[in-house]
């Protein structure tokens, strides 16, 4: 019996040394670097060339993409060659695009001291987009162009982007049918664009901040949803549900900052309350930009003691203490590996703008010495960065699935991602045509992609952390360029703070 005691007590032993083993494997084994973030920073940037519409430049890094959109906008006798598809489609949407672009450019405003030789890339990237919506946006007085392609017969298809035979229908907003909502966004790209642009190329700075004016001047002047306009061509897919009130005051925002001009702050003051500035809103998006602006605005008070924008950074302290677990006001849902989660749809956008505002209002709080006010608590910067890094090493491959949810980063990431270009054989090795509904098996085959489209980030996991590596479950393995954008900023950050 004896002997029976000591066997068992020694497997108990042995038992509870592995689970030791295993924990400290879960520990350790995701401890990302400096250098696996630098490297995660090169592919988020890198993803955007598979997004590019229009004649491609020699130092393409992609080069299973080829040409593609290069008679866009000509049956309207306009340019719309350029910008970026979305996602997994061949449709040029105007509202996710310009706020990708906003996104891109206040990435590199904050953290492009931490890119290095990824600041160029991450330029042009930027530049792709900014260029294709100075042409939208001055190709016809008092119009803005929104958006190529028919949404409707793009998603009956399943075809290269170099292959499309589908209409390249051209939509845009005027005073007749307003677009407010697109509009201030696309005021709101070219204006933050401008500050990154204005020590390296001052001429293409000023076009912008011009241009964003102009636009900002038609959205506030005639005033509507774009989606009212445009119904059954923006909506489903990228409906105003939030309203125009959101970017006119989001757009104000970047133009203050980006051109120094008082009248900005005038009109923040004058429209604010009317605007959502006292709304505390607990998701940022393509959609909603009411969290944004408030972490912008945030930066005058925190920075310069201005104190017209005070109020601004209450706000802000209250959306972040939603974020925050053990905070008196926290409400937001994580998955049980911890991850942020906003919805079944594509959830890693909500998981890479948040952990983008965390970033950036830590490095405010940071400048003063200051902490998020959550009722009787506070918090230091510090804690929003552990929180930040925390989402960011999830998406990375610190979760229960082991998964890197950005294509081509880490052992396993997802192989089956929907989208059109990477899931068919590439112009260069097939180069006949594909038909709209040739390739159709493409989308239904349990077979990998052919084309790795390096640096894209999926849709993500379930609530519970479960994720099918589907190409036809597009809620969880469809990428986006609004998924990346803020990514850029948020690993440029961790590149720098963490330790080699």
């Amino acid at each position: 019996m004896a002997n029976v005691n000591k066997s068992s007590f020694n497997m108990l032993i042995l038992c509870f040394t592995f689970f030791l083993f295993l924990n400290l494997c879960h520990n350790f084994a995701f401890a990302f670097t400096s250098q696996d973030y630098s490297d995660a920073l090169k592919k988020s940037i890198l993803f955007f060339e598979g997004q590019r519409s229009g004649k491609l430049p020699a130092n393409q890094r992609l080069t299973w993409r080829g040409d593609s959109g290069l008679s866009d906008g000509s049956g309207y006798h306009v340019d719309l060659v350029g910008g970026y598809y979305d996602a997994g489609d061949n449709v040029k949407f105007g509202l996710p695009m310009a706020f990708t672009t906003t996104l891109l450019a206040w990435s590199v405003i904050e953290f492009g001291s931490s890119m290095h030789n990824q600041l160029d890339n991450a330029k042009d990237a930027l530049r792709w987009s900014t260029d294709y919506l100075l042409k939208a946006a001055t190709a016809s007085p008092n119009t803005l162009y929104v958006q190529v392609g028919d949404p409707i017969q793009d998603h009956r298809c399943w075809e290269r982007p170099e292959d499309m035979d589908t209409p390249r229908n051209v939509y845009k907003v005027s005073p007749q049918n307003p677009g407010s909502d697109v509009a201030a966004e696309t005021a709101a790209a070219l204006a933050a664009a401008s500050i990154v642009f204005k020590d390296s190329d001052p001429s293409y700075s000023s076009k912008l901040l011009h241009t964003a004016q102009e636009v900002f001047d038609f959205a506030d002047k005639y005033r509507g949803r774009y989606s009212d306009s445009l119904s059954s061509v923006v909506c489903p897919f990228y409906c105003s549900y939030s309203g125009y009130n959101d970017e006119l005051l989001w757009g104000a925002s970047w133009l203050h900052r980006a051109s120094q001009d008082s009248s900005y702050l005038s009109y923040i003051q004058s429209n604010g309350q009317t605007m959502g500035a006292n709304d505390d809103d607990y998701s940022f998006s393509w959609d909603d930009k009411r969290p944004g602006t408030k972490i912008v605005l945030s930066k005058d008070f925190l920075e310069k003691s201005t104190q017209e924008f005070q109020a601004y950074k209450v706000h802000s302290d209250n959306y972040i203490c939603s974020l925050i677990p053990g905070s008196p006001s926290f409400q937001a849902q994580y998955t049980p590996g911890g991850l942020l989660f906003k919805g079944s749809e594509s959830n890693l956008q909500y998981v890479t703008a948040s952990s983008f505002l965390l970033l950036t209002y830590a490095k405010y709080l940071r400048s003063n010495g200051g902490a998020v006010s959550c009722g009787s608590s506070r918090f230091p910067a510090e804690k929003l960065v552990e929180l930040a890094k925390k989402q960011v090493d999830y998406i990375l491959g610190d979760n229960p699935a082991r998964i890197s949810y950005m294509v081509g980063f880490g052992q396993k990431y997802p192989l089956r991602v929907h989208h059109r270009g990477s899931s068919l054989p590439s112009v260069h090795t097939h180069p006949g045509h594909i038909g709209c509904s040739d390739w159709f098996q493409s989308l239904n085959s349990g077979s990998p992609n052919p084309n790795v489209l390096v640096g894209a980030i999926v849709g993500g996991p379930d609530s519970r952390d479960n994720f099918e590596d589907d190409r036809n479950n597009y809620q969880q393995s469809e990428p986006a360029t609004y998924i990346n954008a803020p990514l850029v900023g948020a690993l440029a950050f961790l590149s720098a703070e963490s330790t080699a």
